[in-house]
């Protein structure tokens, strides 16, 4: 990566759902999708419109509307106009920001905008006004965008566009005299006596608020495609990984989708369900191995060259929920060779509730990290008594590494609210739970369907 590209991504206050919401909601009525909300500022001539068409262009499958702050300027009257070279149009009173915010509220719940189409020219808004409709992304661009904190709380990822002032004001000039005929004169006044005094008081303070500044603007590819990547991994995220950040859903793809169609099929004969549920599993286990710490090292290749790369704890062992956590067992063994297994079976229900009848873990467990390996996740019941009899042992909470192939939003909230600091990791989040705590659209028995005892 570009040494100037500054890149810190922070764990952005998304505000994607409400848990009283998601904790409410029955089957039948889905959440609110909240679209992602990216702000795109910097000062004028940045670059910042060429950024926002970059990404616009990368996301074609999605619904995505930009929206320009300049929308918002104050129309002027007529006497404002006739001595419109003394009107400072980049100060933040030069902007309805009230609108601004009640119009990406108003997003926010689903409800369509009508937005002013603002002249430039003219400083007047121009009928009809533009109806933008909810989208799965938003960006908003100007160069004030990051000013009020209302509306910079309500931004899922917040972009600042650093360009060398010398460079955005010889665009300045060009795009001010070639498309609205100013004279150089009149450009270079307004610079010094508005925009050059409004950038260092106002726009360039805000570039402490971004998540990521982005040198050079449009011509910096190694900035804007991280911003891509981090961009489709959060429309790629399922809502609850939006609430709870400790789980981990692999990338979906039409491979895995194509395996859990044929394991979810009633239909599927135990050889094919017991061969493609091994594949899942094996992708999650390699899944679960990338959360575990590691430390670099450097290794001479058979060239002579050196590789820089990575070891991993060796302190590791798995813990199977009898009987159907046992199907994952061969594929752990065959990704971390001589690994300890251990193993703990748990029944009962009801009133008395999940009870231990039986563990065997390794001795010095308490010093390892654990993967702890169930393939259905559904009302959370036995994976809490699971994890429960791990922390007794001695096992540091975040060293428990929960792995299973899917899980019931229910079984999710009431793992994560309890043990916040375990990692989850699943390959989908099933819809809910049917009245005898069964995933829906789940897969059936797992175990039953693994071993051929049905």
């Amino acid at each position: 990566m570009e040494p100037d590209v500054v890149a810190a991504i922070k764990s952005s206050a998304e505000n994607h759902f409400s848990l009283q919401a998601m904790t409410n909601a029955s089957p039948e009525k889905v959440p609110l999708k909240v679209p992602f909300i990216v702000g795109v500022a910097g000062g004028t001539a940045s670059g910042k419109t060429e950024v926002c068409n970059i990404i616009m262009s990368k996301f074609r499958n999605q619904r995505v509307v930009l929206i320009n702050q300049e929308s918002y300027y104050y129309p002027l009257n007529d006497e404002q106009i006739g001595r419109v070279q003394e009107y400072n149009f980049d100060h933040p009173d030069a902007f309805d920001m009230e609108l601004l915010l009640s119009n990406l509220e108003k997003l926010r719940c689903g409800q369509a905008v009508s937005i002013a189409n603002y002249d430039l020219k003219s400083h007047k808004s121009i009928e009809p006004a533009r109806v933008v409709q909810p989208s799965d992304v938003i960006i908003l661009e100007g160069i004030l965008v990051l000013h009020d904190p209302r509306i910079r709380n309500l931004m899922n990822m917040k972009i600042f566009v650093d360009t060398d002032s010398d460079v955005r004001l010889t665009k300045r000039i060009q795009r001010d005299t070639l498309e609205w005929g100013r004279s150089i004169r009149s450009v270079l006044d307004q610079y010094d006596t508005f925009v050059k005094p409004c950038f260092e008081e106002f726009i360039l303070p805000t570039k402490k608020y971004a998540d990521i500044i982005i040198p050079r603007g449009a011509e910096n590819h190694v900035a804007i495609d991280l911003i891509l990547q981090h961009i489709r991994t959060k429309l790629g995220q399922h809502d609850l990984c939006k609430i709870y950040p400790n789980v981990f859903v692999i990338n979906s793809t039409f491979q895995i989708r194509g395996m859990h169609t044929l394991i979810r099929n009633a239909k599927t004969a135990k050889h094919d369900f017991v061969f493609y549920a091994d594949r899942l599993i094996r992708m999650v286990v390699e899944h679960g191995l990338g959360h575990l710490p590691f430390t670099e090292k450097q290794v001479i290749t058979p060239t002579g060259s050196v590789y820089s790369g990575v070891i991993f704890c060796s302190s590791l062992c798995g813990v199977s929920v009898i009987r159907s956590g046992e199907s994952m067992e061969n594929a752990l063994r065959a990704c971390c060779k001589g690994i300890k297994i251990g193993k703990i079976l748990i029944l009962g229900e009801g009133k008395s509730g999940r009870q231990l009848i039986y563990e065997k873990l390794p001795s010095d467990i308490a010093s390892r990290h654990v993967l702890l390996l169930d393939p259905v996740l559904a009302s959370g019941n036995s994976a809490v008594k699971a994890i429960s009899v791990l922390l007794s042992k001695g096992v540091a909470e975040s060293n428990i590494i929960f792995l299973n192939l899917i899980s019931a939003p229910q079984g999710l909230r009431v793992v994560c609210e309890k043990f916040p600091r375990i990692k989850i990791v699943t390959s989908e989040i099933d819809r809910s739970l049917n009245k005898d705590l069964s995933v829906i659209p789940g897969m059936g028995e797992f175990g039953d369907r693994y071993f051929g005892t049905l």
